[in-house]
């Protein structure tokens, strides 16, 4: 079965020094949040003495730390870069608001942002009886057979949608492949606005999303996702399309392309 998570990036001989040390960044993954040296140097495809000078100048800039035990893990410096990152905006405004979806639906929600080729998660809630997902912030969905990436790829450029749809992955037996299906279902959810996933991506749960529409148009998908045996559908739309509405209201007064910086040191020479 397929999985979300991208596989370990392999450099080309040639590439420059940033190349090959975003490589190693690369490499970690929530399976993969610490690593050692030979570890990182074969998941980046580098040579065990590049890898080991890059981590030594990542290390100096923070972007990573050397744990006692001489594995590396990512450093506080993503952490703070990462706050000035637009989806970290958008968190803020929208938290408020996907804190009252849970109560009034009782089930786990996510919002999201296209990234790519794939959905990214900015945040999840959820309650303890609500069905728990294996994507927490930061992690990746797939857009045909996710609700909240079908709202996202409905909404995409034509050109990413014939890309995504071109061979649309499997991953469960009621995964819709067929890519004139698809199609037809993005025209309907871009005209009505809203879209489900019966057991698409994960057996025994459906999810319904609703496009978040800011200034700039569309810019993430809110999403509620159940087991099959809750309360279906209907119960959560009604929710959903007030805090969808809700978030982008709230973005009139936010910009997403702007973020407040923090106090960094500075990069070492090349």
């Amino acid at each position: 079965m397929p999985r979300d998570r991208r596989p370990p990036v392999r450099t080309a001989p040639g590439r420059s020094a940033t190349s090959r040390a975003l490589s190693l960044l690369d490499a970690f993954d929530a399976a993969h949040p610490a690593m050692t040296l030979s570890q990182l140097a074969r998941r980046a495809g580098l040579p065990v003495a590049t890898a080991h000078r890059l981590l030594g100048e990542l290390v100096a800039a923070r972007l990573l730390a050397r744990r006692r035990d001489g594995s590396y893990e990512i450093g506080a410096r993503v952490w703070q870069l990462g706050l000035l990152a637009p989806p970290t905006s958008l968190r803020e405004a929208a938290l408020p608001h996907l804190q009252d979806l849970v109560v009034a639906t009782g089930h786990t929600v996510h919002l999201a942002v296209l990234e790519d080729r794939r959905a990214l998660v900015v945040e999840r809630l959820a309650r303890s009886r609500s069905q728990p997902t294996r994507h927490s912030p930061g992690g990746h969905l797939p857009l045909h057979c996710t609700a909240v990436g079908k709202v996202l790829l409905a909404h995409a450029p034509p050109e990413l949608q014939v890309e995504v749809l071109r061979a649309p992955a499997r991953y469960t037996p009621w995964t819709v492949t067929d890519p004139e299906a698809l199609r037809r279902q993005l025209a309907t959810i871009a005209a009505s606005g809203s879209a489900r996933s019966t057991q698409e991506h994960r057996p025994g749960v459906w999810s319904v999303a609703m496009p978040v529409t800011g200034p700039a148009g569309v810019v993430a998908a809110l999403g509620v996702l159940a087991p099959l045996t809750a309360p279906r559908l209907a119960s959560a739309l009604s929710p959903l399309a007030a805090a969808a509405g809700a978030i982008g209201a709230s973005l009139a007064d936010v910009d997403l392309g702007e973020a407040s910086e923090a106090p960094l040191a500075p990069l070492p020479p090349e």
